[in-house]
């Protein structure tokens, strides 16, 4: 029945999107930390016990880290609870979403091995702070396509949303770590399984971490992200830089590109809603990177409500240098007996394309984690209503450094039965780093070409 009542409450809310555009109240607000955990996910479990109550999430210290930076699994004696196969698909149909059944029905041999549920998001400190600032503080711009009163928080803008668009931008606003640098590949496999890899050098920057940032830039800006491929060697050398902002409407997306071959720098208005990912061989767009990023103006938002959902969770396995590349990327899919997947609470935000405006996709639906605001499903659907492509992130939780992060994201084609995995970095010399020092002058375009030397 309390389900039921949130959900009907949820749907409520959503239909006044349009007009709600003011932060909750101080008393609302006070529920964060109480009912509700520090970031807005409820704290308590659900009525069977299925999904426990949050408890403070994973401490520092929970696992071993070694020296490259890679994370033990805390849970590596854990067995599955059941696995979810087309068999016995029937039996857990409710908790399951549209795209998630999809791949059973296109992949006669796909699993979900589901494990017990822990709630294992946590944050630092001053991070929790800064979302209940952002509660009684942020605001959407007319239209909805950026934040106003934001700049003093920086993170989860909304974390007692009120509408569809409100918890999409949470996904675009949440916690990552800061700044950090990584090396990861990305792969497309071929419908036989073969596959290369594309290696890139990806750098993240907050501007609340550079120092020599203009004030008048930093007002406005949410992150600024640069992305050098090192491999293969056709592709070597390319670098993108892209500088998003807090309200979009006032400052629209920036984007660079270095083409190496051509040692020259442009304009990239390309790098957004569905213009073509990097070296991604039409498997996804801009805009399904990190699961969705950029500006929500093109679609209407709809929140449908919450549920509870089947999720990769907890991925710590899959992560670790002992699991190769060769042993996640299979034909059709990625490796789903290194996958885990855990009974979770999800909003449920569905996307329709405005009237009038162009995308690919006619239509979408995420699923976004209760606890971290992070997508972990979503679907995209084809301009005659007709599934095409199934996203999952396999979501983790960096204990060290307090961060929920994605071990990797995979967007799958269910019509030509490809798919796409980027963010593996289980064979490179370091894991992620986080905390990296970052100076405006190299998040420029005038930097770019230094930046791509090979």
């Amino acid at each position: 029945m309390k389900t039921t009542m949130h959900l009907i409450s949820s749907l409520a809310l959503s239909l006044l999107a349009g007009s709600v555009l003011a932060a909750v109240s101080p008393q609302e607000a006070a529920q964060l930390g109480s009912s509700l955990t520090p970031l807005g996910g409820e704290r308590a479990g659900n009525a069977d016990g299925s999904i426990p109550e949050w408890t403070g999430g994973l401490a520092k210290g929970a696992a071993a880290v070694d020296a490259r930076g890679f994370l033990a699994d805390p849970f590596a004696g854990e067995q599955p609870l059941f696995t979810i196969t087309a068999q016995n698909l029937e039996q857990y149909r409710a908790k399951l979403s549209e795209g998630q059944l999809a791949m059973f029905q296109r992949y006669p041999g796909y699993s979900m091995p589901v494990y017990p549920s822990h709630r294992t998001a946590a944050v630092p400190a001053a991070i929790n702070e800064a979302a209940k600032r952002s509660a009684v503080s942020t605001e959407l711009v007319e239209g909805g396509n950026g934040l106003k009163n934001f700049a003093d928080s920086r993170y989860y803008a909304f974390p007692i949303p009120q509408n569809g668009l409100e918890v999409v931008w949470n996904h675009i606003t949440r916690y990552r770590g800061g700044n950090l640098r990584r090396s990861i590949v990305q792969a497309t496999p071929q419908t036989n399984g073969d596959f290369t890899l594309v290696h890139f050098e990806d750098e993240v920057a907050m501007p609340t971490s550079m120092p020599d940032l203009d004030p008048a830039k930093a007002a406005n800006a949410l992150l600024f992200f640069k992305q050098r491929v090192t491999a293969p060697s056709r592709l070597a050398g390319n670098v993108l830089l892209v500088h998003d902002s807090l309200d979009q409407i006032k400052e629209p997306r920036m984007a660079w590109v270095y083409n190496a071959g051509q040692r020259r720098v442009r304009r990239a208005p390309q790098v957004a809603y569905d213009g073509p990912g990097t070296a991604a061989d039409g498997l996804r767009t801009s805009d399904n990177f990190d699961m969705y990023n950029g500006a929500p103006n093109r679609y209407d938002w709809k929140l449908v409500g919450k549920r509870e959902l089947y999720i990769p969770y907890n991925n710590f396995r899959i992560a670790t240098p002992a699991v190769k590349y060769a042993d996640i990327l299979q034909a059709g899919h990625t490796n789903q007996d290194l996958a885990r997947y855990e009974l979770h609470r999800v909003w449920e935000v569905e996307a329709t394309l405005k009237a009038g405006e162009r995308n690919i996709y006619g239509k979408r639906r995420f699923f976004i984690d209760e606890d971290t605001w992070q997508i972990a499903v979503s679907e995209h659907y084809d301009g005659r209503g007709q599934l095409w492509r199934v996203g999952q992130a396999m979501l983790m939780q960096h204990y060290e450094v307090q961060a929920p992060v994605y071990a990797f994201e995979a967007l799958y084609d269910v019509i030509v039965g490809r798919y796409l995995a980027i963010g593996m970095s289980n064979e490179e010399k370091r894991a992620v780093e986080y905390g990296t020092a970052a100076s405006a002058i190299d998040f420029t375009p005038a930097a770019l070409r230094n930046a791509g030397v090979r």
